[in-house]
């Protein structure tokens, strides 16, 4: 896309502007979290609302600690009061196990987040987990539960991945472009955990606005290597996404790889769609790219952060003239 005809584009920001805003796409609702039980009484349903309450609360806060908030345990132990419906689910094996959906009132929710003095970040996307067992297949749901119990403990969705949607995972891991965007659509999410168990333990890949960071942990227990995994993927993402600023901060954001008016409408609509950007404004263009001026409640790397984990956007190469660079996923 040419400068002129970047200059067309740059036109419909008034249309943009009149856009609703559009939350992120989700797996599931935030709001609804799944527990294990060991049985259907009062005693394991109470405690099982105050951990899945617990859950959800660090979800609506953008994976914030709450736990060291006023009002926490008062919360949690009064958690039955804003419960909207639950279901118990037996699962397979012997003895099937048990457990407990439960799903919270929104409004109650973020109520309660606002009078714990927490600040909304933003529910994040979820974490889409990819592991291989050592015969070289790709872990089922069941298979992973101790590693998405640790991933939902630190207020971060999970989402499984369908061994039959997927790119090239070696492209994956080293954040391919085009493997990104196959993740983005499928899975509407920018994060993703690929594992790769091996006879003496497991390597990691945690890919995050298109870049990855690797590890691996030593063992041959699964569920505590799972677990482990779990926390430190969320531990790693938190340092990133987990950004509050104390005031209002001007900057400019460059995004490449525009190639159409939809490009540019659906990128104002995802930034708008950002409850930390205050502000937008279009300063101009060169070929598939365009300089914003952007007012965001955190520092713009943090901003950046929170914008390439929906998927649509990942670092770019360095622009002048822009404090942040970033590129259209297609």
């Amino acid at each position: 896309m040419r400068f002129p005809r970047l200059l067309i584009v740059t036109l419909l920001l008034g249309l943009v502007a009149g856009l609703p805003r559009m939350a992120l796409s989700q797996t599931g609702s935030p709001y609804t979290v799944v527990v294990p039980v060991t049985d259907v009484g009062d005693a394991q349903r109470s405690q099982a609302f105050s951990t899945a309450l617990g859950q959800v609360l660090a979800r609506v806060a953008g994976g914030q600690d709450m736990s060291g908030k006023p009002g926490y345990a008062d919360a949690l132990q009064n958690a039955g009061g804003i419960v909207k419906q639950f279901q118990y689910e037996r699962g397979q094996g012997n003895p099937p196990s048990l457990t407990l959906s439960v799903t919270f009132d929104q409004g109650a929710v973020q109520r309660l987040v606002t009078q714990m003095g927490a600040t909304t970040a933003g529910v994040k996307p979820p974490l889409l987990v990819v592991v291989k067992g050592a015969d070289g297949k790709v872990l089922d749901k069941d298979d992973l539960s101790a590693l998405g119990d640790a991933v939902g403990k630190h207020g971060y969705q999970v989402s499984y991945a369908d061994p039959s949607q997927l790119p090239d995972l070696d492209k994956l891991e080293s954040a391919d472009p085009a493997a990104l965007s196959a993740i983005a659509r499928l899975y509407h999410t920018g994060l993703v955990l690929v594992g790769e168990l091996h006879a003496s333990g497991a390597d990691w890949s945690l890919i995050s606005g298109g870049q990855s960071q690797h590890w691996s942990t030593q063992g041959n227990n699964e569920d505590s290597m799972f677990a482990d995994a779990g926390k430190s993927a969320t531990d790693r993402l938190g340092q990133a996404l987990n950004v509050i600023g104390a005031t209002a901060v001007d900057g400019k954001l460059w995004v490449s790889g525009l190639h159409s008016a939809m490009d540019y409408a659906n990128l104002m609509a995802t930034l708008r769609a950002d409850p930390t950007v205050q502000k937008v404004s279009t300063l101009g263009g060169q070929d598939d790219g365009v300089l914003l001026a952007v007012k965001a409640a955190m520092p713009l790397d943090g901003l950046a952060a929170n914008l390439t984990a929906g998927g649509r956007l990942m670092q770019g190469g360095a622009h002048d003239g822009a404090d942040v660079s970033l590129r259209w996923l297609h």
